[in-house]
């Protein structure tokens, strides 16, 4: 009882937000396409919210990986569970860049606006050689590498300290826990830079209408199709197909069975939202409680599916916006970066965005005040993105259930079938007791 006023808190400000955002965008089409010359001077606004994302970069980077490293050490040490869970959300991942990769090109979104005006002024002493380059991602100092806002010493660093806590053991956990308090606070400024985005979408939106009129409309409304398209045809294609043939179940039951939550991550734009309410569900599916322990709090850092594919068509869409189209290798390198960068930041609104900023930051800099191209849409692709997440870790945990023989099949047939009900009140199982491991012999019934 005493938890619902401040989720209901929670969520009406989220509704805000995003009513704020409606309302900055409509605001800035409309003076844009009135007042073009005014609207183009407005181009400050986004500008200065990108800075504000771009000064959280460091510290996301830096805090996501260290932690990410941890956790894949644990989720390794769990045996073949943990082990299938890794390799599967690999796979999948850079399969769902894959798809992102050949629907942006296929698309091409953002190709004619030609927003050459939003260019990069490169920094005193920038790397030209190779040498140069590798030598500049080691930093100065350990601590230089986190103030000096060369993402790629951050990165460098984060690995560094990563794997040293691993050797350390035990003794490196109060290291860790700092760390993840320190998340914690990086994350929660973050969210508070989002209550900027309101103006920050009005000036970015009213300055690209401003300069290209109707054509930037297109092209963002291009951007925003493709990837609820892409993200529908995922789920249900390639999520739906792979379930089907290996657990034999509809893609479309399972999501039945979990439409409250899609409802909650839909109001909040964070699939971290349901999370308590997947583990329960899962469980109550009749996956036993060591796979849904492993498989879900680990696949919502490493098992991105919806952000993957929104990295790939974000950084095509700025690229060929701003008249600077990536080459395919280019294209790759990004993404495998961004595919690292990005782990840990699944629930969080605005860590999307901070990636994509740190991405565009190391490989292609004269991109990067591009971000405030998708400023104005971002908010829109940010319930797809979430809801791809949830639905890929979903069926990750039926999967990973299976091929452990770690699920009770009959009871998942009569909690598709609304047979055995879920208990909204307890969030617990209405009739039976979950066992802590499924046998064999219950798994292939």
């Amino acid at each position: 009882m005493a938890t619902t006023p401040t989720r209901s808190k929670r969520l009406d400000r989220s509704h805000l937000l995003y009513l704020l955002v409606i309302i900055g965008v409509v605001a800035g089409i409309a003076v844009g396409l009135i007042f073009p010359k005014f609207a183009v001077e407005l181009q400050p606004i986004g500008t200065g919210f990108v800075n504000l994302i771009k000064m959280m970069i460091t510290p996301v980077i830096f805090c996501t990986i260290v932690l990410g490293v941890g956790s894949i050490a644990k989720a390794a040490t769990v045996g073949k569970i943990g082990g299938l869970a890794l390799a599967y959300f690999v796979v999948m991942s850079t399969f769902a860049l894959g798809v992102g990769l050949v629907v942006g090109n296929l698309l091409n979104p953002g190709s004619g606006l030609d927003l050459s005006g939003a260019h990069y002024q490169a920094a005193a002493g920038e790397s030209s050689t190779a040498s140069d380059f590798i030598l500049g991602i080691i930093p100065v100092s350990l601590l230089s590498a986190l103030t000096s806002g060369n993402v790629l010493q951050a990165l460098l660093i984060a690995l560094i300290t990563g794997f040293a806590l691993q050797r350390m053991g035990e003794r490196g956990r109060p290291v860790l826990e700092v760390i993840e308090v320190a998340q914690t606070l990086v994350f929660r400024i973050l969210m508070m830079i989002m209550w900027v985005a309101p103006l920050g979408a009005f000036g970015a939106i009213a300055a690209v209408v401003g300069a290209s009129g109707g054509k930037a409309l297109v092209g963002m409304a291009t951007m925003m199709g493709g990837f609820y398209l892409t993200c529908i045809l995922f789920i249900v294609l390639i999520l739906g197909t792979v379930l089907r043939l290996v657990s034999g179940v509809s893609i479309f039951s399972l999501m039945k069975y979990l439409a409250r939550e899609y409802l909650i991550i839909f109001s909040t734009s964070s699939s971290e939202a349901a999370l308590p309410r997947l583990i329960a569900k899962m469980e109550h599916l009749g996956v036993s409680k060591p796979v849904v322990g492993i498989t879900v709090p680990t696949g919502y850092s490493f098992n991105l599916d919806g952000t993957a594919i929104y990295l790939t068509m974000a950084s095509i869409f700025v690229s060929n916006a701003i008249g600077k189209p990536m080459s395919l290798g280019e294209q790759l390198s990004l993404l495998l970066f961004m595919m690292l960068a990005s782990k840990g930041a699944a629930g969080v609104s605005g860590a999307g965005l901070a990636t994509l900023a740190g991405g565009l930051q190391v490989y292609r800099p004269q991109l990067l005040d591009g971000v405030g191209l998708i400023v104005g849409i971002d908010r829109f692709m940010s319930e797809a993105r979430a809801l791809t997440n949830f639905t890929g870790n979903a069926v990750a945990t039926v999967l990973v259930g299976t091929w452990t023989r770690e699920i009770d099949k009959s009871r998942m047939r009569s909690v598709l079938r609304g047979e055995t009900p879920f208990d909204e009140q307890t969030m617990s199982i209405t009739s039976g007791k979950q066992p802590e491991r499924i046998t064999s012999s219950a798994a292939g019934q």
